[in-house]
């Protein structure tokens, strides 16, 4: 089942559309786009809590903005939550617009059953691509904005007075010339009788003037995840609540041949043993590690199919055979690179590699599902309430009106909660076999870390020409390696090309724009797919991306004898925007001034997400022990809503990117991956974290995003520093396989 993105665009919509009207329960104003159900305005503080899933009731009222009489101020964000930060942001922009107190602001999350009931009032629910504010900016902005033009008039209204004489601060509205005042609470009633204004003839303010919006406050949503009262998807509880442990074949591919539930249904707890599908068994029992133990002792016979014959040196070998076939494999064809290489006094090549890895989310995959009476809910930490919506209706053939998604924050996401609902799925399947019974679903780490949809691993292949005076006369990428699209999108395959995996790299923005206009260009992509399953992981295909252009350029700046920063800028003239994160991080990094003895830098710049990035690493070495002294970065996002969050957003990506190119692959044998758990797969430590600066330099000019744009450029700049340290290029990730470790 799919969903077709119908988010409001609201310089179509009509006045009719635009509905901003209604009263609340108790009297406030509430603001909505799309039809009202009149049984909406019936409930009394029954919305759902998105904190406290135990209270969650009867429909929530359909509106952006709820302002009840006690001043509180209620945001719905339909977006997920992951510590992204995203929840602040968009209610910084709705307080920016409605000019309310900040102080009065509380947020909720609508849910997709409820959306649907509503013709998509909240538009599309999904949280990844780096997208959470960027796609939603504009509609919320006016949704805000309106509701501040309606209190103005009704406060006109009631002193009869020109609504031009009026001025708001923090939710107060001042009448200069007599002195009277008044809250929005007080004239929320009034105003919701008004009639919406035009959304067209809304005129938002000017982000260089954002007094709320584009400040560096602090999260909202923080805490309840001080004190422990944060409730997680594990941590959901639910009367009479059942638990459930999950096996799937350990090779993907594989069937489920047969189980002996005698063995394990006398075992304390035990509730019974579900064939999930044809691939996976699971245990219900009263508490989940119960139903673990259980499931650990369940026999259970395989038939783990042709990918059992599967080894990474198998699949390696198949990637780089690709890099040397000849076939109709081009993306972007700009002159005769290859003749222009050939011809050059000077050819530079170099193999690039990089390896599947897992998400190693901090909440592994769970969902709690109960079907009663005909109708289905779910408790799910997801990316995609409406993924979320239309898994549980598939999997029950419950129809998506009877079918309701309480989204729960994620113990990050990282993209593996998006476009993959099999979790979803899975508990709904269990579900059904236990009507009136909320069923927890939660899958081991081992499970986690073995059947997840990793990062594509992928091999490229850079050659480039350089003529006598040291400028570059063609660039020729081909890269090989799974697709993403082939795993869970493969309509967007055209003719057997994929554009997709070649990410960063293309013509054209807004997203992912090459930041070079090189004189011939040839990029390749040529498709590999294996029996191990791909996805989006933080940065998609960025990162691999990035790590084969940014390390080939240094490569080729060596053999032309040139400064790795001045040969970049040479083939920047055309790319303005790429060229000034460029310059604002070498600035901030002093690059060209002397660093102490035994200092090497290293720097790289990207395009992604519609944002530009660049990073400047120093490193100093200790025999083969690599340390990461300072990373500094600068980013252009086109607009900053948080520089507080954006900052963290930049360090949250050094922590995560540095483990990529430094710890453990994920490997397979046999047919399966071989990491099972953290003590084979570690994620990076505090102690090796580095020195982080970050310039923003937005230009107020386009919507990027925040969360992915920068990963990408962390492991290239550092690789590039090694390099320069060791006197050589370092193409194989891990860089454990270089011979080198992180201190």
């Amino acid at each position: 089942m799919r969903l077709i993105d119908q988010t409001p665009n609201l310089d179509n919509a009509s006045r009719r559309q635009f509905i901003i009207k209604g009263t609340l329960a108790g009297g406030g104003l509430m603001l909505g786009l799309g039809a009202l159900p009149e049984y909406a305005l019936a409930q009394k503080n029954n919305a759902y809590d998105h904190n406290s899933p135990l209270k969650i009731g009867a429909p929530e009222v359909n509106a952006w903005v709820s302002i009840k009489p006690d001043e509180t101020v209620l945001i719905r964000i339909a977006r997920s939550e992951m510590g992204q930060g995203t929840r602040t942001g968009l209610a910084q922009m709705v307080t920016e617009e409605l000019e309310c107190n900040w102080k009065n602001v509380s947020t909720e999350s609508p849910t997709p059953g409820h959306s649907l009931a509503r013709k998509r009032t909240w538009g599309e629910h999904g949280t990844g691509g780096s997208r959470g504010i960027r796609i939603s900016e504009d509609y919320v902005r006016r949704g805000a904005a309106a509701a501040r033009i309606m209190l103005m008039q009704a406060a006109a209204n009631k002193w009869d007075v020109p609504v031009s004489e009026l001025t708001v601060d923090k939710g107060i509205i001042t009448h200069a010339k007599t002195g009277r005042q008044i809250s929005y609470g007080q004239v929320a009633e009034l105003a919701s009788t008004l009639s919406p204004p035009d959304p067209k003839a809304i005129t938002l303010r000017d982000p260089r003037t954002w007094k709320v919006a584009g400040q560096p406050y602090a999260r909202i949503d923080t805490a309840n995840k001080v004190n422990g009262s944060k409730v997680f998807g594990a941590d959901l509880q639910l009367p009479g609540m059942l638990c459930a442990a999950i096996k799937a074949c350990p090779v993907f591919g594989g069937k489920l041949v047969s189980f002996n539930e005698a063995q394990i249904k006398n075992m304390r707890g035990v509730k019974g043993v579900v064939q999930v599908s044809d691939n996976s068994v699971a245990v219900v029992a009263d508490s989940w590690w119960r139903a673990k133990t259980a499931l650990d002792a369940l026999p259970i016979v395989w038939d783990e199919g042709k990918g059992a014959n599967v080894s990474s040196a198998a699949i390696n070998k198949t990637l780089r055979e690709a890099l040397d076939e000849e076939g109709n494999y081009w993306q972007r064809k700009e002159g005769d690179a290859l003749g222009a290489i050939q011809g050059s006094p000077k050819k530079v090549e170099a193999i690039y590699f990089t390896p599947y890895r897992a998400h190693v989310n901090m909440e592994p995959m769970n969902a709690t599902v109960k079907i009663s009476g005909g109708q289905a809910e779910a408790w799910v930490p997801t990316q995609n309430g409406e993924g979320s919506h239309a898994a549980l209706s598939e999997a029950t053939g419950i129809p998506l009106d009877k079918c309701e998604i309480y989204k729960l924050d994620s113990g990050t996401g990282l993209g593996r909660r998006g476009s993959t609902q099999d979790y979803v799925t899975q508990a709904a399947k269990i579900a059904q076999q236990f009507p009136g019974v909320p069923i927890k679903l939660i899958w081991s780490r081992e499970e986690d870390m073995t059947h997840d949809f990793y990062h594509p691993i992928a091999m490229a292949k850079m050659t480039a020409g350089i003529d006598s005076s040291g400028n570059l006369t063609g660039m020729h990428i081909k890269v090989s390696g799974p697709s993403i699209n082939a795993t869970l999108a493969p309509q967007n395959i055209k003719n057997g090309k994929d554009e997709r995996q070649l990410q960063g790299l293309y013509e054209k923005g807004p997203d992912a724009q090459l930041g070079y206009q090189f004189p011939t260009l040839l990029t390749e992509y040529v498709m590999r797919n294996t029996h191990i399953p791909v996805g989006p992981w933080r940065g998609v295909n960025t990162n691999q991306n990035a790590i084969f252009m940014e390390c080939f350029m240094d490569e080729c700046a060596k053999a032309a004898n040139k400064d790795p920063l001045l040969f970049r800028q040479a083939l920047m003239q055309n790319h303005p925007k790429h060229l000034a994160v460029l310059n604002a991080a070498a600035q901030k990094a002093d690059w060209g001034k002397p660093l102490p003895p035994g200092v090497y830098r290293g720097i790289a710049q990207f395009m992604g997400y519609a944002s530009y990035s660049a990073c400047v690493a120093e490193v100093s070495m200790q025999g083969n022990t690599v340390k990461i002294d300072r990373l500094v970065f600068a980013l252009n996002s086109g607009h900053v809503v948080n520089p507080y969050l954006a900052r963290e957003q930049i360090e949250g990506s050094v922590v995560m990117a540095l483990g990529a190119i430094f710890n453990p692959e994920i490997t397979v044998e046999n047919g399966r991956i071989v990491q099972k758990n953290l003590d084979a797969y570690p994620l990076l430590g505090l102690a090796s974290t580095p020195r982080i600066e970050s310039v923003l330099v937005p230009s107020f000019d386009f919507w990027g995003g925040v969360g992915e744009p920068t990963i990408c450029v962390v492991g290239p700049a550092v690789a590039n520093a090694i390099s320069a340290a060791i006197g050589r290029p370092v193409r194989n990730f891990p860089l454990s396989k270089e011979g080198l470790k992180l201190a």
